[in-house]
């Protein structure tokens, strides 16, 4: 566990005069529980389980802000379905900044994949910053007849029904993904839900499906082994892990633009300079050259911002993901 290493606490040392003359003038600020932050190990709570790609960002940010910050920053994983385990507990936690969650456009997508959380997505949580994006990609086992993105999707107009796309779990970004494709691109496939990323590369290797939705993280390896080919990636620029295969926009399938992504969020209520510390903390983080080579490796294109710039994002991956949730048919559970 990379995150449990204790670290000392940073201290500044004031004058004694100007640390005197500031705690007589702003008695307030000199006491306030900001000023003091942090005073404990924070813990940060992440709803999936370990060595995924959600993990290992928190890991790997989470272990250069306890440098800056001066304490411990503990990872706590409670995976569950729609994320919905780690995030109550973080709603529920006291806004102080010693809890933080882990939030991912999973938490986007259960919004409309549950009929009631139990907590609000957008009112309940205080968002700190985005960390990085992630892109899914379009995968052929390697010797697969479809050369191109658009093989593909000509074989699937001039045979509806015939093309098996293997993707992760139903409600999954990588389920969701799929039948948003199929939808932009105006073709009608099979979507088979596996149970995990090594089913699906046991599917596509096996000859059962003929096209794969999947994460880059796990399959960039695959592809340089030669197992698999990437015909496309799924956001709106080429991915730095595999710079060679274009966007889905680029391979002939216009407007698609998917990209997962993950970012820091406190319980509401959190004071907001305790969210502005954690924001520098986590933006120094995320462009440090060791950070970024590891999780670049993975395919995460980092990226941190503001607290507006990622209250925007969720409410629009809110809205999204529940058309996309609507047009598949699929009931909210």
């Amino acid at each position: 566990m990379g995150a449990h290493h204790f670290l000392p606490r940073r201290r500044v040392a004031l004058g004694g005069l100007a640390a005197a003359g500031l705690a007589t003038a702003l008695p307030g600020l000199a006491q306030s529980p900001a000023s003091r932050f942090p005073e404990r190990p924070i813990t940060l709570l992440v709803p999936f389980g370990p060595g995924g790609i959600a993990d290992l960002t928190a890991r790997a940010v989470s272990g250069q802000m306890a440098k800056t910050l001066g304490v411990a920053i503990v990872v706590d994983n409670k995976p569950s379905a729609g994320s919905i385990v780690a995030s109550q507990a973080a709603a529920s936690a006291r806004p102080d900044g010693h809890t933080l969650l882990l939030m991912s456009n999973g938490n986007a997508v259960s919004v409309g994949l549950f009929k009631k959380l139990p907590y609000d997505t957008q009112k309940d949580f205080a968002p700190i910053t985005t960390l990085g994006y992630f892109d899914l990609g379009i995968f052929v086992p390697a010797g697969s007849r479809f050369a191109a993105l658009r093989d593909a999707v000509a074989f699937a107009k001039a045979n509806p029904g015939r093309l098996n796309v293997a993707t992760i779990t139903p409600g999954s970004t990588q389920h969701l993904a799929a039948k948003l494709f199929e939808t932009v691109a105006g073709i009608d496939v099979v979507t088979v839900p596996y149970k995990g990323s090594p089913a699906v590369l046991q599917a596509l290797r096996a000859g059962e499906a003929d096209l794969a939705f999947e994460i880059l993280g796990p399959m960039v390896a695959q592809v340089g082994a030669g197992v698999v080919r990437a015909l496309a990636v799924s956001s709106s620029q080429r991915n730095p892990a595999l710079p060679d295969v274009p966007t889905v926009g680029q391979a002939g399938v216009a407007g698609y633009d998917v990209a997962s992504w993950n970012a820091l969020a406190a319980p509401a209520g959190t004071p907001p300079e305790v969210i502005d510390r954690l924001g520098r903390a986590a933006r120094e983080a995320v462009a440090t050259p060791a950070v970024r080579e590891k999780l670049g490796r993975l395919g995460v294109r980092l990226q941190a911002g503001t607290p507006a710039d990622m209250q925007a994002l969720l409410a629009a991956e809110i809205r999204r993901w529940g058309e996309v949730i609507r047009k598949a048919g699929i009931e909210p559970e």
